[in-house]
């Protein structure tokens, strides 16, 4: 269920559970519950605004309408794909890193059932967008997504989580990301397409490359471990 436990707060309420979560997220970044708290409470106009454009584009519209769900029993057939389809690169991604799709909190804070939707696929498409851009899930590759996400949703949370990220960085990973991987993110994420207007799944058989070409993606440099 999208959002079955929604809870109404109050403005006070809102800009407390935000404080809070900022707060929390940033003393222990895994708290992916307190992260999507805090994406929540202060992207609401963002979603709003991420909403407009997907009814305004005929994949997005699609997604709209039909509510696809990036959980296991929907997308479990991506592990029978070739190799080299897009499909069977996110089963990879997700395989090698012992990750469930099911694993996403669910949304609390959202005023209508559309925008507890795109919230809800804003968090689950996440692991496609490492898909398409080759981004590792280590603090380097989740800050360079987080410049991606700003800049196709403008979600405060994206610009906090970089911050957060980059202070736990050591100095010579502070050099690499403002060097090579921040600059690379501003970039990829203003020359791709409106990736929250993306059909995903029905793309899953596609080779990998022909939907980067087609979809403006530059994956990333390879990251130093």
């Amino acid at each position: 269920m999208i959002g079955s436990g929604r809870i109404k707060l109050s403005p006070w309420q809102q800009a407390a559970v935000a404080v809070g979560s900022a707060v929390g997220a940033l003393l222990d970044p895994r708290r992916a519950d307190l992260i999507a708290a805090l994406g929540e409470t202060t992207g609401k106009p963002a979603f709003e605004r991420v909403l407009e454009r997907m009814k305004r584009s005929p994949e997005g519209k699609a997604v709209l309408l039909e509510r696809p769900r990036v959980i296991s029993s929907k997308v479990g057939h991506a592990w029978d794909l070739p190799p080299n389809t897009f499909g069977a690169a996110y089963a990879n991604f997700m395989g090698s890193r012992n990750f469930s799709p099911d694993d996403r909190p669910p949304v609390r804070f959202m005023d209508t059932d559309e925008l507890a939707y795109v919230a809800m696929r804003a968090r689950e498409v996440h692991d496609f967008w490492h898909t398409l851009f080759g981004l590792p899930t280590n603090l380097i590759g989740e800050s360079a997504l987080k410049v991606i996400e700003f800049e196709q949703m403008y979600l405060p949370m994206c610009i906090l989580s970089v911050v957060g990220g980059t202070a736990r960085f050591s100095e010579k990973q502070r050099t690499l990301f403002f060097q090579q991987y921040f600059p690379w993110a501003v970039k990829a994420g203003v020359q791709c397409t409106d990736l929250m207007c993306v059909y995903y799944e029905r793309h899953f058989h596609e080779d990998l490359e022909d939907v980067r070409r087609k979809w403006g993606i530059i994956p990333a440099p390879a990251i130093s471990k």
